[in-house]
């Protein structure tokens, strides 16, 4: 096949954008960005077009595009939703009414996580339910492992159940209206996002609540008397009533505390451990459950501590906690070290432990470059702990936020969303107006705004700029595509390629693909990437390519099968204590059987009926 220069630019581009979205070299937007940048500069998308039949390539569209403008509303709606107590009281209701049993408590979660995602961000409703969920697990005895992943998968799905639910059903929407078809509606993807929705709660109440695994989490520790260790160092103060004691003499009274090893003047101390004789100065490695490591750092004489350079002075004599948090999807401490973000001397804390993906990290804590999804043992006082927890960049797992609500406000933050769903289900009959997608969000962000629900800097805040971003610039990308005619070239190829194929089985193929690529990259650039072809297949098969991109739409949102394809999966996985490979053994069955049901269903709702 014979390719111009142009189309081999964008080959190569597409390439090399998937490669560094999988390596992670760069974060997805910047990825993201410089693709678009890329295209201006190779001249496939001008600034501006003298050409009138070229205005629709204009690399300045990706910027008043109705998709990153509608989820930027959507992100303030929620946040009002969220600021106002409303998310906060479901969680109260839910923790009363629904932790009787852990059946009950299952349904309860995965219907009232699936119901909220439909019109909010799935990320701050699992942020909300996570703590609450470790908390009632910690009363009761329960493992919370046996809920968060089902938390995830209902936010997932219930995500599913409207355009505004997913950032990827925006994204698909707003370009297969760029192309010339029929604007999606609010709820048009409604009967295959239930049908979705009821499949995943009872697969997860009967199939896969048997697959979930069944262990203690790093969270339940907390406030806790399970025996999982922990591993932590700990310095020898000046004048401490420990100098000249040995290590048992010492250490000996905290029996579930157990003195590992001893570095004086970095060189390790050799000979038998409860026998040393302590020094000042000496650096003791104390492993033992947290009850233990809670002793350890209230012994007088003794301190936690990490890299000097951290400025990981001594706890002031007031009372201190322990407690758990997570880094958050958009922390600023992402891609930074503890010594960078000067995390002591800012928050007043003191980092005991650090885990990622099981591990437990315990040497040279300041210098590790942290990481979405990490999960940290901060010790320090409550009113300290607060203003951690609430700086947005870290998600406590021991209790609820504990951010500063207005519920006064909460009667217009629901008063938006319902008139947001009043106008989107209603919108053309008599009296109420059809409003775009887009027109609707920017409303209701507005009233939020109006009625005080959220000032200005918490509106900004509100809004992920880095998911913002990565959608322009996938768009941008996408746009080349088809700029340069590469996706109708990949189509044509496709059809050659797999002949007189049934629709129907072209249609569950890009499901699968979706599915595939959204566990390795992003699901906006999934959904960016293949929704363009998919519509050019639809095309060229004369027929209405509208289940084509319903398809590329559910198949983006399917990561069920690895922790890493989806945000609120890498919330659950690194606050869980999971393994890689639990979220393979229980949504790889979920993922098989959602597949063939869109395969089946999507044909039914969307007919595959020709042009014309």
């Amino acid at each position: 096949m014979n390719f111009s220069w142009d189309q081999w630019f964008m080959i190569i581009l597409v390439v090399i954008v998937f490669i560094f979205l999988v390596k992670e070299w760069f974060s997805a937007e910047i990825t993201a960005m410089c693709a678009l940048f890329a295209c201006i500069c190779a001249g496939i998308l001008p600034i501006s077009a003298s050409d009138p039949s070229e205005a629709s390539f204009v690399a300045l569209k990706v910027f008043s595009h109705p998709a990153p403008l509608t989820i930027a509303c959507m992100f303030i709606v929620s946040a009002a939703l969220e600021k106002t107590g409303v998310i906060d009281v479901m969680g109260d209701f839910f923790e009363r009414k629904a932790a009787k049993t852990e059946i009950i408590m299952l349904l309860s979660l995965v219907v009232i996580a699936g119901v909220l995602s439909a019109f909010m961000s799935n990320t701050p409703v699992v942020v909300v339910f996570m703590p609450i969920i470790i908390g009632i697990c910690r009363k009761k005895d329960w493992k919370a492992t046996r809920f968060l992943i089902p938390l995830s998968y209902a936010a997932i799905v219930g995500g599913t159940m409207t355009i505004v639910g997913t950032s990827t059903n925006l994204i698909s929407s707003g370009i297969a209206e760029a192309k010339g078809m029929e604007a999606f509606k609010l709820f048009e993807i409604a009967p295959l996002g239930g049908i979705f929705f009821l499949v995943t709660i009872l697969y997860l109440s009967t199939v896969g609540r048997k697959l979930l695994p069944d262990r203690v989490t790093l969270a339940a520790l907390v406030d806790s008397s399970a025996s999982r260790q922990f591993m932590t160092h700990a310095i020898v103060k000046e004048q401490s009533s420990m100098i000249g004691k040995s290590v048992r003499e010492s250490f000996g009274k905290i029996r579930t505390a157990r003195v590992v090893e001893i570095f004086r003047n970095e060189a390790k101390v050799i000979g038998a451990t409860d026998k040393i004789i302590l020094q000042e100065g000496d650096e003791v490695v104390v492993k033992g459950d947290l009850n233990a490591l809670v002793k350890v750092g209230k012994t007088d004489g003794i301190q936690f501590t990490g890299e000097d350079d951290l400025g990981l002075e001594e706890v002031r004599t007031e009372a201190t906690t322990i407690m758990e948090g997570i880094i958050g999807p958009n922390s600023v401490f992402i891609g930074k070290s503890l010594k960078e973000t000067q995390f002591r001397n800012k928050y007043g804390v003191i980092v005991v432990a650090l885990h990622r993906q099981g591990r437990n990290i315990t040497k040279k804590i300041g210098e590790v470059k942290l990481a979405f999804g990490d999960t940290l043992l901060v010790q320090g006082a409550p009113h300290r702990m607060n203003r951690l927890f609430s700086s947005n960049n870290f998600v406590s797992l021991s209790e609820p936020k504990t951010d500063n609500t207005k519920p006064e406000k909460a009667k217009f933050a629901l008063m938006s969303m319902g008139a947001f769903v009043l106008l989107g289900a209603m919108g053309g009959f008599g009296w109420i107006p059809a409003l775009p997608v887009f027109g609707m969000a920017f409303g209701c962000a507005l009233f939020c705004l109006l009625t005080g629900c959220l000032n200005p800097k918490e509106a900004y805040e509100a809004i992920e700029w880095k998911v913002i971003f990565m959608i322009m610039g996938m768009l941008g990308l996408g746009m080349g595509l088809e700029k340069t005619e590469l996706a109708e070239v990949g189509a044509t190829a496709l059809l050659n390629a797999v002949g007189g194929m049934n629709p129907v089985i072209l249609v569950a193929s890009f499901y699968l693909l979706s599915a595939i690529l959204t566990e390795l990259i992003s699901n906006q650039a999934v959904a960016a990437l293949l929704t363009p072809v998919a519509i050019s297949v639809g095309f060229q098969l004369g027929l209405d390519p509208r289940a084509f991109v319903v398809a590329v739409m559910f198949g983006s949102s399917a990561s069920f099968s690895t922790p890493i394809g989806y945000q609120t999966n890498t919330l659950v996985y690194g606050g869980g204590g999971y393994k890689f490979g639990d979220f393979f053994k229980v949504g790889f069955p979920l993922a098989l059987l959602l597949w063939g049901i869109a395969s089946f269903i999507i044909p039914m709702i969307w007919k595959l009926d020709p042009l014309g």
